[in-house]
């Protein structure tokens, strides 16, 4: 039964996007179920996890409030460029699964964003060509039905209300679209975290909650779930807690009067435990962590934008490795610039990003930079080679931008 979990764990193998902010044509392959994009300030981390917000509330709010709230063309276009933006996952719903890739090109008029283009392919058996068993433009197109979608199969036309619709959360909600449904379910089912330790101080109204809000703002409801349905791993998350925070004993969701709760920290030498507001940003940053970390029920992927705020630099490697941990369950997409949380990681789990000359983000995985795996085997960490400016891009300060491609430089 275990084995058969790990296989049904949706996973993004490859991402591209163009035409989106710094992103003029970015390609990520080979995308690990923990991958952490690593960087100074401005080089592309917050617009890649912003890729992954948009097209996740594209599916909960729409196109066009989430197009709006980014500013529409004139904010997320690429600057100096023509044509749509572009984004392009190519996933596997399951181990057992040929890879599906969703092509979505979006446009815009004067009447507002529309979806110029939306499709998805795979491939069945190693020697079929790809083919698309759903593909629309502007509102009209083509669907396959079933389970296993053939290239033989007849194609249904479909016809959406409006060209803003996207067509896989249409049809995605009918059973008769397995494969569109379960792409749906998969980026609905995203949890991105915006965490901050002020939102975790909050004293919100009771009643139990599954699973972390973006902010943070509901960590007592969840709490409070935990403690009602899965005690269990309320204790081993205390339990982990603990060994980071020294001394600390307790967390307790307590119910007022006014039908508010209230989050209280103990540690073991007090008698009576202290509010949840006087305690140290770090304890409540790394509590929240650890709920998402240890949700019983994970959600498929899990985005965590910079984690090392507010938490102790000695934290941050042992955070990776739950962060490691937790991949075995959800995929995980983190966003850094600390070398303390990067030296919990593997080579293979890293991705620099860095501005070109022509301001544009481009990226490397560490594990393919020459040199990196022989320092990680003579015992070297991998932040530190990061600041040591061992990396090809070089020193993270000196080197934010303006940079030519270093792995063709290397190649010559």
């Amino acid at each position: 039964m275990k084995n058969h979990n790990l296989q049904s764990i949706p996973r993004i193998e490859e991402l591209r996007v163009k035409n989106y902010r710094a992103l003029k044509d970015l390609h990520l392959k080979n995308l690990r179920p923990l991958t952490v994009f690593l960087g100074p300030n401005g080089s592309g981390k917050s617009t890649i996890f912003d890729v992954f917000a948009f097209l996740s509330e594209c599916f909960s709010l729409g196109l066009r409030k989430a197009w709006d709230k980014r500013g529409r063309f004139k904010e997320l276009r690429t600057r100096g460029v023509e044509g749509p933006i572009v984004i392009e996952l190519k996933y596997r719903e399951a181990k057992n699964l040929p890879v599906i890739t969703y092509h979505l090109s979006i446009n815009e008029d004067k009447k507002g964003p529309f979806i110029e283009e939306e499709w998805l392919q795979w491939r069945r058996g190693k020697k079929g060509k790809p083919f698309k068993f759903l593909d629309f433009k502007k509102g009209e197109g083509k669907v396959i039905t079933g389970e296993m979608p053939d290239k033989d199969d007849n194609r249904i036309d479909e016809s959406l209300d409006s060209t803003e619709i996207l067509a896989v959360n249409t049809l995605g909600q009918f059973s008769k679209h397995p494969r569109v449904s379960a792409l749906r379910r998969f980026i609905t089912s995203w949890y991105l975290s915006y965490l901050t330790a002020d939102n975790t101080r909050v004293t919100p109204e009771a009643g139990p909650q599954e699973r972390l809000s973006a902010t943070g703002n509901n960590l007592p409801n969840v709490i409070q779930y935990l403690n009602e349905q899965h005690p269990d791993r309320l204790k081993e998350i205390l339990k982990i807690l603990s060994s980071r925070i020294p001394r600390l004993e307790k967390v307790i969701a307590e119910l007022m009067p006014d039908g508010r709760l209230l989050l209280q920290i103990k540690d073991a030498p007090f008698k009576e435990p202290i509010l949840a507001k006087f305690t140290s940003d770090g304890t409540l940053k790394m509590l929240a962590y650890l709920t998402v970390l240890y949700d019983p029920q994970p959600p498929q992927l899990i985005g965590i934008e910079e984690p090392e705020n507010h938490l102790h630099p000695r934290l941050l490697p042992e955070l990776a490795e739950e962060c490691r941990r937790a991949s075995s369950k959800t995929q995980l997409m983190v966003t850094t610039h600390s070398p303390f949380f990067v030296n919990g990681l593997q080579p293979s789990e890293v991705i620099i990003l860095f501005r070109d000359n022509k301001g544009y983000t481009q990226a490397f995985k560490t594990s393919e930079m020459p040199g990196i795996d022989k320092f990680i085997q003579e015992g070297a960490l991998l932040g530190y080679l990061w600041m040591e400016g061992h990396f090809i891009a070089g020193d993270p300060l000196t080197n934010a931008g303006g940079m030519k491609s270093p792995l063709k430089k290397n190649k010559k």
